[in-house]
């Protein structure tokens, strides 16, 4: 049993989607008939991490024996390390893995949590996590949340997607969106805040109090990723938990935050080495004592994947992210994933779960140069 063939490419959704709108899949094909499919961190569309796929890391992997995924890719971080290791090769090996896994289900007939050893539960609750308040008047952040509360999530999350290279723009703005929130929500519904990188040290501790005031469940990513040091400070002198990690590319990064103070991290499945990867940094976090929450917000594939590696997670402390959904992407899919009376059903099908609509992919495909 050998790779036969690596493809990839973009998925346009819809016609008048620009190129850095795409979704960036993978496809892994087995020479004796089944084939794993996967995604990249749609950055710019995900051209960055294709392109290495394609040029680099595919030729490598043709005639080798899929089973061996791990040796396989952690050949090419080290082989191929000077093109990151953080970025477009970290998400280049992640959408691999999951492919990987998905043909190794298949393969063995199973549903990738049962490889992963098992699940702590079958049904998955999620919260909503809703991108764009920064730029929404205060009545259209309630009127979107009000909509999205009709899928029955768990809990809210509202993200600000603020100017990074203009902190503190807006602080009392944010404040009053968070109040709103809570007012619309009741005093007992969890949310969460998520600042994208938008504050000072300073601006980031004074919302933080606030929040703390109106009962915010965590308060993510609230200064520059990169400030590590600064990170840990926002994380220490507050009392609400203080999250980080979605734009954490290593384990090593992983280690670096928690050992400033940041008490809850967030990787993602499709940034930070696919199923493989998210398997360590839960291994990592349990060892420290601190809360693993995945950062995901692919709808697709991504979410297929971070749905067996959450169930497999013991200790799973919040619901699994579902970014804004959209129906133009379920055409595609013979199943698409939707949530029942708010919970997300364990596929039970080998791999990922997810049966593709090749007619309909094949409109919407994009060959990557």
């Amino acid at each position: 049993m050998k790779i036969r063939d690596v493809e990839v490419f973009q998925v346009q959704w819809a016609p008048e989607d620009n190129p850095a709108q795409c979704s960036a899949w993978v496809r892994v094909q087995c020479d004796d008939g089944p084939c794993g499919i996967g995604e990249a961190s749609p950055m710019q569309g995900g051209l960055a991490s294709l392109g290495i796929v394609k040029h680099n890391l595919a030729p490598t992997l043709i005639d080798k024996d899929p089973l061996d995924h791990a040796v396989l890719l952690d050949t090419l971080l080290h082989t191929f390390v000077k093109l990151g290791p953080e970025g477009a090769l970290t998400r280049a090996l992640a959408a691999l893995d999951i492919a990987l896994w998905d043909l190794k289900g298949k393969l063995f007939k199973q549903p990738i949590y049962k490889l992963l050893g098992g699940a702590w539960r079958k049904s998955l609750p999620f919260y909503a996590s809703i991108g764009g308040n920064g730029e929404r008047s205060l009545d259209e952040v309630l009127r979107v949340v009000e909509a999205r509360l009709q899928d029955k999530p768990a809990a809210v999350k509202i993200r600000f997607d603020n100017d990074r290279t203009r902190p503190d723009i807006d602080i009392l703005g944010d404040i009053a969106k968070a109040r709103a929130v809570r007012r619309l929500v009741g005093d007992h519904f969890p949310l969460a805040f998520d600042a994208n990188n938008g504050y000072s040290v300073g601006g980031a501790i004074r919302v933080g109090r606030v929040l703390e005031e109106l009962g915010y469940w965590w308060f993510e990513e609230p200064v520059q990723h990169y400030h590590v040091k600064a990170l840990g400070e926002v994380a220490q002198k507050l009392d609400i938990t203080v999250s980080a990690g979605e734009q954490t590319y290593t384990l090593a990064g992983l280690a670096d935050l928690i050992a400033a103070g940041v008490r809850m991290v967030q990787p993602d499945i499709v940034k930070m080495g696919g199923i493989t990867g998210l398997m360590r940094c839960v291994a990592l976090a349990n060892a420290h004592g601190v809360e693993l929450v995945p950062h995901q917000t692919q709808p697709t594939i991504g979410h297929m994947a971070n749905l067996h590696l959450a169930a497999s997670q013991a200790h799973a402390t919040k619901p699994c992210e579902l970014n804004d959904p959209s129906p133009r992407m379920h055409a595609v899919f013979e199943n698409p994933p939707r949530p029942v009376d708010g919970l997300f059903p364990l596929p039970q099908a080998p791999g990922l779960g997810v049966q593709i609509n090749e007619a309909e992919l094949a409109k919407r495909r994009v060959p990557i140069a």
